[in-house]
Parts: C-alpha cells; structure tokens; sequence
C-alpha cells in the first residue's frame, strides 16, 4: 500500500478541535476528500453543501431530527455487556453497541433521516441511492415514505438475490428497486449506475450516499449524522462501568458506522481499530481490504485509499458482506490512518462468520455479516489482552442475511468446530 507518509502523526490531544477543523471548506481530510465531478453536478453539489451548511446550525432542523430519533427510530440504542462471550475468551469484556436496535435494524437510518429532511428542505420530489446489503436502500425507502418522496434503489444484481428480504422491504415501503447488471453486478456498480441516473435528474432530485464516501459534502454529512452513535455510546459507557473502553471498533466497507463510533472518541485516550474484510484471500478480486492494499486514487467522484488495477480504475473486489464489498474507503478514514490516530486491522470471511454464530449461540442475537467483522476482531482482541474492555458497533442484525448464511453454512456447526478448536 502507498499512503501520503509526510502527513504529521496525531494522537489523541491533537482531536479537540478536529470536528471543527476537518473537512476543509473545499471537503479535503488533509490529501483526501474533495469533490471530482462532472462540471454538470457541481452546480448540485453546491446546492447540496449549502443546504447543509444551513440547517445544520438551525435549531429548528436540530430540533425536528432529535424528535424523529427519540420518537421514529426508538433512540438511544442501548451498549450491552456481552458476558458469556467474553468468558470464552478470558477476562477481556466486549460491549456491543446495539444499532441493531435502531428502527430498520442498522445505523443507517440515522443519516438517511437527516438526507430526507434535506431533500424536503430543498424542495426534491425524488430520492435516488444505491445500495450492496440492502440495509441503507430500506432506510432510505422509509425516509422516503415518512417524508413522501419517490425513491428509485439502484442494486447490483448479485445483491439483489443475495439480499431478498431487503429488497422486499424496500418494494413494500414503496421504493423501485432497479437492478444492475454490468460490470461485477455488486456494489460499486450500483454505485455508478446511481450517479447516472442523479446526473439525469438532479433538478428534482437528490441523491443520497450510503456511506462517508463521495464528493463533498456527503463524507461529512454522513459522519455528522451518524455522530449521534458515538456520542450515545460513549455516556452510555461510562455510565454502566465508571471509565471509558480500552478499546472501540468497527467494520470498515465504505466506513459510515465506523466514522459514527469513532467520532466522538477520537479526543479520547481510547485505541481505535477499523476492521476491513479480507475475504478468501490476498489476491486482487479475494478482499475488500482498501487501507491493506490500496493506494491513493479517485474513485466516484472524492480521492482516497482504493484498490486499483494497473490503469488505476477500480479493481475487482469480494467480501461476503455485500455491505463491505466496495474499492475504497471514505476520505476521513484513509486520512485517519496517514496520521496514526486509527488502527486499521483485518477479518477473513471464515472469522467473521464464526463470530456470527458465536454472538447468536451465546448471546443470542444474529448479527449482520458487516457488523460480524467487527465482532470477529473484538474476539481476537480478547484473545490477546489479560484484561480490559473492547467496544464493538453491532452495526446491523442478520434477518437480511440468515436464508443465504444457512444456505451456505447451515447452523454453523461444522465453522465452530474448525475454528474453535
């Protein structure tokens, strides 16, 4: 991997002023960030950054979001203790942050609440996104509905059969869910035939990044919206043991929950890990793992850490969880490892998915694959400190994903008795 290595290392007491500070006003994260659009959509963008800029600080805008989430989304999510995990492992403890709890079962409807009050803020009739696991094209599809917006889904066509459950969610919520069938047919192509269609409809439409991904605004309006999980975990914490973890993680696809536990942690004198999924391998097309084996590039419209082949355009990628099976990684996190403030570790799909069964067999709770990459490092992170706290964003839950995970695995037995022993 090649990074931007002149960038200054940073630890936690150089984050007090940082919400403040980063992106810049041109959406930069030090090298990283920005907007590379067609001359078409910047007069959108710009539309778009405004907007934000606007109602951000309005009490009004402020006021009517903390409402939908106490009152629509069920917020605060609860952290729970997991006690019978963690003794398998020895006396480290793992927490869970339990986003999937919150209504549609994932993080996700924390920004798309936030992009759906946008949308009516600017007067859009309509709601275009993509989406890989489904999860962020449900949310969105509620948004929609809660706010009376059309909403088209666009959907790689692998996704669309690997995610069924999802899909008939978005379709009974009202949204069209189109189904892509070029390129690897999965989420980065979801992702160009989304910008397409946005390009095509701007005027009465907007168009609603799943991730901290994208040109500018969208990697900081996501992150400021999916703030709130950070920020509730972190009282929420303290609260139930009297000090803050020793350490905080999360799965990194595109990176929108890690960036909402991360954030308000980052001032703190807490380790942070973001977990990438390697997959089935180290070769090209095997992992998903963008800050392992990237290097700086552009990538839908923002630079940053990609996986690129030789004529620098996105390289084939594979990860089990739909949701992580994208070539690069917001801006904010590639600039977050440059200066040192987030560890950025890796799962192979045979340790997430034992973790899937262990959090359902001793827990019980079916998490979403995405969410279990996270889990899978908390239990190694165990496994090698005597003592201590780990905190884990359990992302989303696993009802999109049980008919292809017992397709593929059954109940887990045969996984559990391989890696366990």
């Amino acid at each position: 991997m090649t990074t931007n290595n002149a960038l200054p290392q940073m630890n936690y007491k150089d984050f007090e002023t940082y919400l403040q500070n980063y992106p810049n006003d041109e959406g930069f994260f030090g090298p990283y960030g920005g907007s590379f659009i067609p001359d078409q959509l910047q007069p959108a963008m710009k539309e778009i950054t405004q907007a934000y800029q606007e109602i951000c600080q309005s009490s009004q805008f402020i006021n009517e979001l903390r409402r939908i989430r106490r009152e629509f989304q069920g917020r605060p999510t609860p952290v729970y203790h997991c006690e019978r995990l963690s003794k398998l492992f020895g006396s480290t403890q793992i927490y869970l942050k339990r986003e999937d709890l919150n209504h549609t079962g994932a993080h996700k409807l924390n920004h798309c609440m936030g992009e759906g009050l946008l949308a009516k803020f600017l007067g859009k009739k309509k709601i275009i996104a993509e989406t890989g696991a489904g999860q962020h094209g449900v949310a969105l599809a509620t948004a929609a509905a809660y706010f009376g917006l059309e909403c088209d889904i666009y959907m790689g066509e692998i996704d669309v059969a690997k995610q069924h459950p999802n899909v008939v969610r978005m379709e009974m919520l009202g949204a069209r869910v189109i189904s892509v069938k070029t390129g690897q047919r999965t989420l980065k192509d979801a992702v160009d035939a989304a910008f397409v269609a946005y390009m095509n409809e701007y005027k009465d439409a907007i168009y609603c990044i799943g991730s901290v991904v994208g040109p500018h605004p969208f990697p900081m309006m996501v992150r400021d919206f999916q703030y709130v999980v950070g920020e509730e975990a972190k009282d929420q914490f303290v609260q139930m043991t009297g000090h803050l973890p020793n350490a905080i993680c999360a799965a990194v696809g595109g990176g929108s929950n890690s960036m909402g536990l991360f954030g308000a942690f980052l001032k703190e004198p807490v380790e942070i890990y973001g977990v990438e999924p390697m997959g089935i391998g180290e070769g090209r097309g095997e992992n998903a793992a963008s800050i392992t084996f990237g290097r700086p590039g552009i990538v839908h419209g923002f630079n940053s850490i990609a996986l690129l082949d030789d004529d620098g355009n996105p390289s084939p990628v594979y990860s089990i969880a739909s949701g992580l099976d994208y070539p690069s990684v917001g801006p904010e996190h590639a600039f977050l490892h440059d200066v040192g403030r987030v560890n950025y570790k890796y799962v192979t799909d045979d340790e997430a998915m034992t973790a899937f069964f262990l959090l359902c067999r001793e827990e019980g709770i079916i998490p979403a694959i995405e969410s279990s990459h996270g889990l899978a490092y908390a239990i190694k992170y165990a496994k090698e400190h005597k003592h201590g706290t780990i905190l884990v964003n359990l992302s989303g839950r696993g009802d999109k994903d049980i008919d292809y995970v017992y397709e593929k695995y059954g109940t887990g037995e045969d996984l559990l008795a391989k890696h366990l022993l």
